[in-house]
């Protein structure tokens, strides 16, 4: 080579070095934009090597959740069931979760806020979580304390919880003390533990605070009923940093217009019908069908201008 420079093709590059490259693009470049640069390039986003950590948060919360399924679908198969991580808001149905639970022999970080998810479900599947370690259940309305109680149980590794609710409906809420207690008897080895805005007592914190003892920060923004003494958390949990209940806070960054129903986070409306119409052979393949007609269509199909596309 000129002036005794070796230059290397960067096509050449082994797959796991590519994944990590592409996991700082976005997921629509990553889907659309790489796969056309190259052959190798278009090999390593078709592998396991992109989707370790599976991140479509932001894109979820602008997506119909029947998009979020076949997504969701995509993406784990094309993991070989090696992702570490699922972030993703409005997972649709029981079935998903199942799909998700199914494909978990890796995965340490499960956040599914605002999803659909049953306590049968979570009590049927939840062994086939045990080594979560993060989990987030924030805004998922139909779980109770049954399914908290089957997370703590088999998820004995975990050190992180979310159970955040919705402020602006907190007056139509059932009591939630029962899920408090549960985290309480089930995960004791919690070091990180949000509850903002949940219907619970002061003697349900009590219970937290006394039995996860390994506890270091706990979120209890918005529940007004927890009322401690003014120096008994300095004297039984000097360690622990407590956030909340009374504090002035913008609701984590939701304003309460993101849960009107003049102004949804799923306004399927909006959204182009063809974007994920179906083509009448059957014998088309699934991924390829998916991955290949629809990841261009992302591309293609969402112009500047259009609200509900890629940020």
């Amino acid at each position: 080579m000129e002036g005794g420079v070796n230059l290397r093709n960067w096509a050449d590059l082994l797959p796991d070095a590519l994944g990590l490259i592409f996991s700082h693009l976005s997921l629509q470049e990553t889907l659309t934009i790489v796969p056309r640069v190259c052959k190798s390039w278009n090999q390593a986003v078709l592998g396991p090597y992109c989707w370790q950590n599976i991140n479509i948060l932001d894109w979820s919360y602008r997506s119909n959740p029947e998009h979020i399924d076949q997504m969701l679908r995509l993406l784990v198969t094309r993991s070989g069931g090696a992702f570490r991580e699922i972030t993703v808001s409005g997972i649709l149905n029981d079935l998903t979760f199942l799909f998700l639970a199914d494909h978990a022999r890796s995965l340490h970080t499960l956040q599914i806020p605002r999803c659909n998810i049953s306590d049968t479900i979570v009590e049927q599947l939840s062994t086939k979580l045990s080594a979560v370690t993060f989990m987030d259940l924030s805004y998922c309305c139909k779980i109770t304390a049954r399914a908290l109680s089957a997370v703590g149980k088999s998820c004995k590794a975990l050190v992180g919880f979310r159970r955040n609710m919705h402020p602006i409906d907190i007056k139509e809420r059932r009591p939630q003390a029962e899920e408090a207690l549960a985290i309480a008897a089930t995960m004791p080895k919690l070091k990180h533990l949000e509850l903002a805005y949940n219907c619970i007592d002061t003697k349900s914190v009590v219970e937290i605070i006394e039995r996860c003892n390994e506890l270091e920060f706990l979120d209890i923004r918005g529940c007004w009923d927890v009322k401690f003494e003014e120096d008994w958390l300095e004297k039984r949990a000097p360690t622990v940093k407590v956030l909340g209940p009374h504090i002035v806070d913008q609701f984590e960054g939701h304003s309460c217009s993101d849960y009107s129903d003049t102004d949804s986070l799923y306004d399927y409306e909006s959204l182009d019908d063809a974007l994920w119409d179906d083509d009448d052979d059957d014998d088309e393949d699934d991924e390829v069908r998916i991955g290949g007609r629809l990841e261009l269509r992302f591309y293609e199909r969402f112009g500047e201008n259009y609200s509900n596309g890629w940020a």
